[in-house]
């Protein structure tokens, strides 16, 4: 099965070296290009596209919000954030957008064939480094308070059930709610917690039911 990749990336060079390296392997094939965010939101929905390459600096905007506004209205869509920085605030800041990696155009080209396929594929593409970065931010945002603070009892009580992998409906049933309810009640958390997907928060439910380790010292 062959995997069909959009590149967004504002330096043509970049997109061309990018776009032989990826045609050059017989499972992966680039269906498109664009040069900014603006291209990117009028071309992508057309273009049949599985895994989206995007560029975290753009001229018109960045990569990450790119992210998240083409997950909005293709949640099949897989991203791969590729970058020249190594920002562990930008990584957060992508993996929440509802990127599945994040990788430094310094990668080796075979590497990124592997990290387009492993994108494709369905399957999270985080490093030793970016996990570790990711785990320590949602460390020190919980020892600075409460994530999910400003959320109702009744929110917390359905976030803490889609932490437990439970449906709407399920929730309904121990809540005694109508499914609906839990549903406005799902949309509410997701929007006051920044996230656009219901993974997302059963993800952010489990870190918080972990005991925060020791710090070595």
């Amino acid at each position: 099965m062959v995997a069909r990749v959009f590149l967004v990336d504002d330096h043509e060079v970049v997109r061309v070296g990018v776009r032989e390296l990826l045609n050059s392997a017989d499972d992966l094939e680039v269906v498109g290009e664009a040069g900014s965010v603006a291209e990117a939101l009028a071309r992508v929905p057309d273009s049949g596209a599985d895994v989206a390459v995007l560029d975290v600096r753009l001229p018109d905007g960045n990569g990450i919000e790119l992210c998240r506004e083409l997950r909005s209205q293709l949640p099949d869509l897989k991203c791969l954030m590729l970058t020249s920085f190594t920002d562990d605030e930008a990584l957060f800041d992508a993996i929440m957008a509802g990127a599945s990696g994040f990788v430094l155009k310094r990668i080796l080209g075979t590497d990124l064939q592997t990290a387009v396929r492993t994108v494709a594929a369905g399957e999270s593409l985080l490093d030793a480094r970016s996990t570790a970065a990711l785990l320590n931010r949602i460390r020190r945002e919980r020892e600075q308070g409460d994530p999910v603070r400003m959320l109702t009892d009744q929110e917390r009580a359905v976030l803490d059930y889609i932490g437990e992998g439970l449906t709407n409906r399920q929730i309904a049933e121990k809540m005694f709610l109508a499914e609906k309810t839990v549903k406005n009640y799902v949309s509410h958390l997701l929007a006051k917690l920044g996230l656009e997907r219901r993974t997302q928060a059963a993800v952010l439910a489990t870190q918080l039911r972990k005991p925060t380790p020791p710090s070595e010292g």
